[in-house]
């Protein structure tokens, strides 16, 4: 019996896909397109090492798109990884409530940022009334800063930003958990291969 549940598990479809600025995570607003529109056969990511004969390519089907929601979201100013998946098991280890998988992001700032406020960004800011958990944040280069973090409030990056006098430029989400964008071009999308972990 937990055979086949395994089994039934492995036959759910989770997409990995590379957003890009202007579309939405999950519900479609007037005039903008949702990222799951992204998910059709022409943009889908196939590099050298998939095709390999022992290993074919699996083929989009419409069932893949049966009770498929989103695993995390991301503004619609925002780009990189976001994940689709029909594994209600997978999206709540992603963003369920006691969720411990880390996001990172890659954030353009323009601004000045003191030590003391480097610090509040990694542990000692509020939003909504409750405190944040702590973060990992680190300066990447003279105007981008590298954020880790395991928790997903509406807008968080760009609102811990602002409350300490910076302005974000771009944001990219490069990996959420052991998953990576790594190589997957902007705008197009690929499953969620065989044995690969979150």
């Amino acid at each position: 019996m937990a055979t086949e549940a395994l089994e039934d598990q492995k036959k759910l479809a989770t997409f990995i896909v590379n957003k890009p600025v202007g579309y939405v995570s999950s519900q479609p607003e007037k005039g903008y397109e949702p990222a799951v529109d992204l998910i059709v056969p022409e943009n889908q990511f196939t590099n050298s090492r998939d095709r390999n004969p022992k290993n074919p390519i699996r083929k989009l089907q419409s069932k893949d798109f049966e009770g498929l929601a989103t695993a995390g979201r991301l503004d619609i100013d925002s780009q990189g990884l976001l994940i689709f998946t029909q594994d209600g098991r997978l999206a709540k280890k992603i963003i369920g409530e006691n969720s411990e998988i880390e996001k990172e992001y890659l954030v353009r700032v323009v601004g000045r940022l003191a030590k003391q406020d480097l610090e509040k960004l990694r542990y000692g800011l509020s939003l909504d009334g409750q405190k944040l958990k702590p973060a990992k944040v680190e300066w990447m280069n003279e105007d981008q800063l590298q954020f880790i973090l395991n928790e997903g409030k509406k807008r968080q990056i760009r609102r811990m930003c602002e409350a300490v006098g910076l302005q974000v430029k771009g944001l990219k989400r490069v990996r959420v958990g052991q998953l990576r964008l790594n190589d997957l071009p902007e705008g197009q999308w690929r499953f969620l291969e065989p044995g690969e972990k979150i």
